[in-house]
């Protein structure tokens, strides 16, 4: 994510402000054009995928623990890097990166007409969760379920393991990369030291919550994260609604509460709230078909006694 905000940011960013001194205060910017805002938006994925490449050739022959503590650490030191000043010419060092085009700006190709930001983010998010939806169900897909579930028996079946762990390795980074260039947009700004190892469990925990193995899982994991972290719990930071002199809520109260309600997930959804199933058409037909059955069967038992 903090590479594709980067490139998003240091490419999209008017050569104008690169060579004034509103952004680059401190050193001359290196790179002196403005490549538009798509090319720009598919550059972030495409930087992301290509250092998920060259760091996935020795990573990703570590297995459990090993895996992730290696890549937390590439993670921190790409983004010490990133605030190094010997690249201050290119990332602005620990500066911040702005002037970009946000959420804000966005136009229709060849038009002056406006994209309300929320459209366009939904519009993005279901095109790449379309795109992962078809690769899922394709044989590479397949494959990728068989490592997930016993890796031993997918090299039995022919299925190369490094290759397709480097592939979907590959395929997430690019994905996460266009993640960070929409954090970009949201945010107006970038800097590195917004992409702490927090925000890593936070996605870990949205996963774990909606479900792993489901695609329909993790956006509902993702609302339900944000909702409840954000609004839903915000009024237990108020003082002002504490009653007969108790005061239980103060600053910070929400994360106890929200902290709670995760450990109840994960003590009663062990695979979180939709497993490994999907929410489809179908399966929401058959639900509500479901209960009109169960009603009617209950209404003719009534009726009968």
């Amino acid at each position: 994510m903090l590479l594709g905000a980067y490139t998003y940011a240091i490419l999209n960013m008017p050569t104008e402000l690169k060579l004034g001194t509103s952004v680059y205060k401190y050193y001359e910017c290196a790179v002196r054009f403005d490549l538009g805002f798509l090319p720009s938006l598919l550059l972030a994925g495409v930087v992301a995928a290509v250092f998920a490449a060259l760091i996935g050739i020795p990573v990703l022959r570590l297995k459990s623990d090993y895996l992730a503590i290696a890549t937390l650490g590439f993670a921190e030191i790409i983004r010490a890097v990133f605030q190094w000043e010997t690249l201050g010419p290119i990332t602005n060092g620990a500066n911040i990166l702005s002037g970009f085009t946000d959420l804000n700006h966005i136009y229709l190709p060849f038009t002056k007409i406006l994209i309300p930001p929320t459209f366009f983010v939904m519009l993005l998010s279901g095109l790449c969760i379309a795109v992962i939806l078809l690769l899922i169900n394709s044989s590479f897909g397949r494959a990728f379920k068989a490592i997930r579930d016993d890796e031993i028996a997918a090299e039995a079946m022919g299925i190369n393991l490094f290759k397709h762990k480097e592939m979907s390795f590959v395929i997430s980074s690019f994905f996460a990369g266009i993640s960070g260039a929409l954090l970009a947009m949201y945010q107006f700004t970038v800097k590195a030291a917004t992409f702490k190892t927090a925000m890593t469990y936070e996605i870990l925990l949205i996963v774990v919550i909606g479900g792993i193995g489901s695609i329909s899982g993790s956006c509902i994991g993702s609302f339900l994260f944000i909702a409840c972290n954000e609004w839903w719990l915000r009024f237990l930071d108020e003082s002002s609604n504490n009653i007969a002199g108790l005061n239980i809520f103060r600053s910070g109260f929400r994360k106890v509460v929200f902290s709670v309600i995760i450990m109840v997930i994960v003590l009663f959804f062990r695979k979180g709230i939709m497993g490994d199933k999907e929410l489809t058409v179908k399966n929401v037909r058959q639900l509500f078909a479901g209960r009109k059955k169960a009603k009617k069967v209950s209404e003719g038992g009534e009726s009968h006694e």
